[in-house]
């Protein structure tokens, strides 16, 4: 029976809301979860949603594995969760990371794949990545993979993307994100009181987002584009945006309100292994707009809208279409919440339950 878990997590996207939501459905399960916090420290807003709930927080501010020049870091990382390992014996040790996996735990370890350097590149560039990253990350990651006691993918997209980037032979198991938040009770009011707003939201300095798109057709679409993020990347360097509204990094109390009043949620995305935050504006009633690859259509494919990522006229044609047609807005709002049904949190803390305890089994 699994009771204490040592999860990893970084405060800069998706995986500190996933670290948090899951956290907090285990501990309805008589589970306990330390969270090891890799890479930049989490706001205050942050930590206050670790406080609500209920999850305890270690701070481990050394740079995450996926960034230049990170090799000492990562090893004195792994110095420090195996200390803690020792010290609080964890049943579970989770990992939102690879190269760690390959630590001598003495627990079962899995690794969930939310993204990578290599399939991340390719989606944005175009090509492989460079050969700077070969011998530290790759070689990090393929050493992971085969070390976990199993791996998990969000999307079926995402785990190929793994085999097809590392050539490890073990197949992932996928478990899609869910989300805590409950989807709205009466659509057809929540579209009622939907405000003449195009919403975006994802790291700003991120360009597999693709924000530079929604800055580049805001000026051709009649509603205003707002964006929530971060546009400080954590090497310091800070993303300029034109033309939208920027609202910069939120708390979650503060993002679900901004997604209650958006009418259409807009990711254009050049990669995106699930897209949380594409699941957070359905289940609020947003009609979406997003960027035709693999993750995306799998999950939403006939509920939403979708264009070629770099095709902007596209992108302002989608976004101008919902403007002017209310019906369809509301249709699309429709198929996105009722699709969204289907990633509960209460699923995926059963499938990760499920799957702790069988490997400790």
């Amino acid at each position: 029976m699994v009771q204490r878990l040592l999860m990893t997590a970084d405060a800069v996207g998706g995986v500190w809301r996933y670290s948090l939501d899951l956290a907090g459905a285990l501990a309805t399960r008589s589970v306990t979860t330390t969270l090891v916090v890799m890479g930049p420290a989490p706001s205050g807003s942050q930590r206050q949603d670790a406080a609500r709930a209920g999850v305890r927080v270690i701070d481990c501010p050394h740079r995450l594995e996926w960034m230049e020049d990170a090799d000492e870091d990562v090893r004195v990382a792994g110095r420090c969760l195996l200390d803690l390992a020792r010290r609080l014996r964890p049943d579970m040790v989770h990992l939102n990371g690879y190269v760690h996996a390959a630590l001598p735990w003495s627990s079962p370890t899995v690794v969930v794949a939310h993204s990578c350097v290599r399939s991340w590149w390719r989606a944005v560039h175009g090509d492989t990545v460079p050969d700077r990253y070969y011998d530290r990350y790759t070689r990090g990651v393929i050493a992971g993979l085969r070390a976990a006691t199993a791996v998990v993918a969000p999307s079926e997209a995402m785990g190929q993307a793994l085999s097809d980037e590392y050539a490890v032979l073990r197949r992932a198991r996928v478990i899609p994100n869910g989300c805590a938040a409950s989807p709205v009770a009466d659509l057809a009011d929540c579209l009622q009181h939907k405000e003449p707003i195009v919403l975006a939201a994802g790291r700003v300095w991120d360009v597999a987002k693709n924000i530079g798109s929604l800055c580049a057709v805001a000026w051709n679409v009649a509603w205003p584009i707002y964006v929530a993020g971060e546009v400080c990347a954590p090497d310091g360097t800070t993303t300029e945006l034109s033309a939208v509204r920027t609202l910069g990094r939120l708390s979650c109390e503060q993002m679900e309100t901004w997604y209650q009043r958006a009418a259409i949620y807009a990711l254009p995305a050049r990669y995106e292994p699930f897209g949380l935050s594409v699941l957070e504006a359905a289940r609020a009633g947003c009609a979406l707009v997003l960027g035709d690859i693999p993750s995306l259509r799998e999950n939403w494919n006939g509920a939403a809208l979708f264009v070629p990522p770099d095709d902007r006229l596209a992108l302002a044609a989608a976004i101008q279409q919902l403007i002017d047609r209310r019906d369809l807005r509301a249709e699309m709002a429709r198929r996105a919440a009722c699709r969204s049904a289907r990633f509960t949190l209460d699923r995926m803390a059963d499938d990760y339950l499920r799957l702790y305890e069988s490997l400790v089994a």
